[in-house]
């Protein structure tokens, strides 16, 4: 089931986060970055997020009979170059063992309804260059690499992302 995250769902949000940070990008990224991935700092953050009632941010999870297996969040497109019609999805992470299930999929197509839903006529997201499973994930769902390349940093080690964007 998806469902919008709650704020005592958190800790399960911060859980999926590091496992899945650490399954996707081992070798990827630094293994002694992966490795001080603090659920306990992750938690902090998703909490102070999903209690803002301000925020222009939504969470959706991906729900197992009580279990948080996934999450995904969206809003507002951060791009310099996007418009106010230009959503976009900075995460959406899997348990990595429920990695290849549909459940991934089935909260993407949930996030991109809750885009459309927001008034968003187009969506983007950046994705590790090297990162071939997301990029694979993300063409089977229609969105396509738009030929943008940027870098970000992770703890002093700067890797190439990309730009994958969609019509709504």
């Amino acid at each position: 089931m998806i469902r919008p995250a709650r704020p005592r769902d958190a800790r399960a949000i911060a859980e999926v986060h590091v496992a899945s940070w650490r399954d996707a990008y081992r070798g990827l990224l630094p293994d002694d970055f992966l490795d001080r991935l603090s659920v306990d700092e992750r938690e902090k953050q998703r909490r102070e997020h999903l209690e803002d009632p301000s925020s222009e941010w939504g969470t959706l999870v991906a729900d197992d009979k009580g279990r948080v297996v996934g999450f995904s969040t969206y809003g507002p497109s951060r791009d310099d170059d996007a418009t106010d019609a230009t959503g976009e999805v900075p995460a959406i992470y899997v348990d990595p063992d429920v990695v290849g299930t549909g459940v991934g999929r089935e909260l993407f197509a949930e996030t991109v309804v809750a885009l459309r839903a927001a008034g968003f006529t187009r969506a983007s997201l950046w994705v590790l260059e090297g990162n071939v499973r997301a990029r694979r994930f993300y063409e089977k769902a229609g969105w396509r690499w738009d030929g943008t390349i940027s870098l970000h940093d992770f703890d002093c080690a700067n890797r190439p992302v990309v730009r994958y964007t969609t019509d709504l």
